[in-house]
């Protein structure tokens, strides 16, 4: 029997409408010059195509845009002059304009991304001893409104295109020089992707999945489905398609344990509540000892930190392959929420641990340019007003 619930006609048309209203901007500038960097294998051979172009140059084109880091065509050695000429008459390849850039006493980066259209959407960069992760942002703005959450405050102004969500990476990846050099391979300390900026990801599915088949590429950036990891606050349909078509690692912003409470501060509870989205997390495909379910929970003080609490936890995703990162909640200016104190977190992660889950205590990271986890909004907003009718 069928356990994977259909997304029914009403879920289909309310998401589509979600992302028609929401659309990024065309990918073709003013001047007619169409941009590369977004499109899928196929449509980059069908542009080329398009402009005459024999079928091995589409390989060419993407091995110097996501394995080099090309920018300009100029730069394309294996490419003929005359050629490259040409491509620069009728494409771009473009990065987001990295407005402000800020760097934490602990080396954690932020960036805050201008796109085409005026609209911007913030990038951290966590490092770690010898690697780190990027942590790519998916909307500008966000439609769930949680609660603790400050992102959560601004309301959703559009989806990011495949273009907007792969550059972002893209120039990270610049800012640390880490294209291959003519002498060999560049170190890889950005080394993972997390989908936890901001924006829901599974409310943007479509550019989301094109930009991660874009990135898990083995002759363009090629990092594996492994080193990838995709947050939801519960689009439970989502996750199963995300699952199947996808494979990369799930991230669960759990939060809560009752329906109660998590209507209230994950207001997608409503719609999708804690029992249907736990089943969703058993039946998502990729999830093994190896690659385990990770379950973020926030640590709000005298909200959801008691041992109670942890002990329902437990219950809750006993029999799964799952690890819980602890959270300890990060202030924003406005917020009515505190920092559960040290002693209370302790006694919540020693009691997973004690079940036999890894529960470590997220380490906030970038607190000083509010760059941690739940500070991420672009102070300047540019909000854009949705088509008639």
């Amino acid at each position: 029997m069928n356990m994977v619930p259909d997304l029914t006609e009403l879920e289909r048309v309310r998401i589509l409408a979600k992302t028609a209203r929401f659309a990024p901007p065309p990918a073709v500038l003013a001047d007619g010059r169409r941009e590369l960097v977004g499109l899928s294998r196929e449509e980059l051979a069908e542009a080329l195509a398009e402009a005459g172009e024999a079928a091995f140059r589409a390989k060419q084109v993407w091995h110097w845009i996501y394995h080099q880091g090309a920018t300009d065509f100029s730069v394309m050695s294996t490419i003929a002059k005359p050629t490259q000429a040409k491509l620069a008459e009728r494409f771009v390849i473009g990065r987001p304009e990295a407005a402000v850039v800020q760097t934490s006493t602990d080396k954690t980066r932020k960036f805050l991304f201008r796109f085409r259209d005026g609209q911007e959407a913030e990038t951290v960069y966590i490092p770690e001893e010898d690697r780190g992760a990027v942590c790519i942002s998916s909307q500008v703005g966000c439609t769930l409104s949680c609660r603790f959450c400050h992102t959560g405050t601004q309301a959703l102004v559009r989806n990011l295109g495949a273009a907007e969500i792969v550059g972002q990476f893209m120039v990270a990846r610049d800012s640390y020089g880490e294209w291959p050099s003519p002498r060999g391979e560049a170190p890889r300390l950005l080394s993972n992707i997390v989908l936890m900026g901001m924006g829901e990801p599974l409310y943007n599915y479509e550019n989301v999945a094109k930009a991660m088949k874009i990135v898990m590429d083995g002759e363009g950036i090629g990092i594996s489905r492994r080193r990838i990891t995709l947050s939801t606050s519960g689009v439970v349909p989502m996750m199963d398609r995300a699952g199947a078509e996808l494979g990369v690692n799930l991230a669960v912003s759990l939060h809560a344990v009752r329906d109660d409470l998590r209507d209230e501060i994950v207001p997608l509870n409503r719609k999708y509540p804690i029992k249907e989205l736990m089943a969703a997390c058993r039946r998502y495909p990729p999830a093994s000892n190896a690659r385990r379910i990770t379950f973020e929970y926030v640590m709000l003080k005298d909200i959801n930190d008691s041992p109670a609490e942890a002990r329902e936890l437990v219950r809750l995703i006993t029999g799964l392959p799952a690890k819980v990162n602890l959270i300890p909640f990060n202030p924003w200016p406005g917020s009515r929420y505190e920092t559960s104190t040290p002693a209370a977190i302790s006694r919540f992660s020693n009691i997973v641990m004690d079940a036999g889950f890894s529960s470590p205590v997220r380490a906030p990271r970038g607190q000083d340019i509010l760059a941690a986890c739940g500070q991420l909004r672009t102070e300047t907003r540019r909000e854009r007003k949705a088509p008639a009718g």
